[in-house]
């Protein structure tokens, strides 16, 4: 299989694999050559993935993001990864960067939210007036 990760500026990766497992939502998976083609909506944690050549098991920090697998082809797009030598380093990365992240994002989402329903509710005084 051929396995790709892309970031919104670079192809960070792109190598020969015999399996990857990564973690989505709902559970943890592994794809092999032969699995069906797939689709997932990937949460913050690992992706592992190991390389063809040389049967070495690497492990990669991802953001949030979407694997597709089509035939022997992986690409997995995401906004970050990061790969790194150990997997105790990898897993801290996760924690402490792309879960604040998702914290960050949640206060935006609700700050939006907050005006969008203040607009709603003085436009519909607005309309009272009219």
């Amino acid at each position: 299989m051929r396995l790709k990760v892309l970031l919104p500026t670079e192809v960070l990766m792109d190598v020969e694999v015999t399996k990857v497992s990564a973690e989505a939502e709902n559970g943890s998976f592994c794809l092999l050559p032969r699995h069906i083609d797939f689709v997932a909506a990937l949460a913050p944690g690992l992706l592992s993935y190991v390389k063809a050549a040389d049967g070495m098991e690497e492990f990669m920090a991802v953001d949030e993001g979407i694997l597709v697998k089509y035939g022997s082809n992986v690409e997995v797009s995401t906004r970050q990864a990061l790969r790194g030598p150990e997997l105790g380093t990898l897993k801290a990365t996760v924690e402490k960067t792309f879960k604040v992240l998702t914290d960050q994002e949640k206060r935006a989402r609700s700050a939006m939210a907050n005006l969008e329903s203040n607009f709603i509710r003085r436009f519909l005084r607005l309309k009272e007036y009219v």
